[in-house]
């Protein structure tokens, strides 16, 4: 994220925490991001749009607690639809062992344990150092290329290679450290 970004970034994050009308703002420019993961993991239109819309009530109300740290909002966003996707899973499961549906496929419980390892690397990509989190978000969570990023920071293509395979080399460790 160039400076010029971040900066009308943490303006609207600033802006959205004093008066929570203003939170309309981010809200137009993250949905596209959001509801892309969302539809990606949840395959079903409807349930998608229910989460996306679970995703930014839970960001609108506890928009006063986001700390800026130099991180994309959408990181944050990311974070949110995780657990948001995660828990539209669990409760398909709660509902299907309650006898509104026969039984959970074998997929669906496969589903719920992709996102729980989702959210799971989300928190240990937060836990990553601020350049190292930022590339790998840009990468995988805003899907751009290695020239993209380095544009948008003012680096080297090598040195966005550099942060993207320490960043993955950490959270291989970490995950590893966490899921045996």
């Amino acid at each position: 994220m160039n400076p010029a970004t971040e900066d009308h970034e943490r303006l609207l994050i600033e802006a959205a925490q004093k008066d929570p009308s203003r939170f309309a703002e981010l809200y137009e420019e993250n949905f596209g991001r959001v509801w892309a993961f969302v539809i990606r993991r949840v395959r079903d239109r409807s349930a998608a749009q229910d989460v996306t819309s679970e995703v930014f009530h839970q960001a609108l109300a506890n928009v006063k607690k986001f700390e800026w740290r130099g991180v994309p909002f959408a990181a944050w966003l990311y974070r949110i639809a995780a657990n948001a996707v995660a828990d539209h899973f669990a409760r398909a499961a709660r509902e299907a062992g309650r006898g509104e549906r026969e039984a959970v496929s074998d997929v669906t419980e496969r589903e719920i344990e992709n996102v729980e390892r989702r959210a799971s690397l989300f928190r240990s990509v937060d836990r990553l150092p601020a350049d190292q989190r930022r590339v790998l978000v840009m990468r995988f969570g805003e899907e751009r290329s290695i020239r993209e990023i380095a544009s948008a920071l003012g680096r080297s293509e090598g040195a966005v290679k550099q942060l993207q395979w320490r960043g993955l080399q950490t959270l291989r460790a970490n995950m590893g450290e966490n899921h045996g």
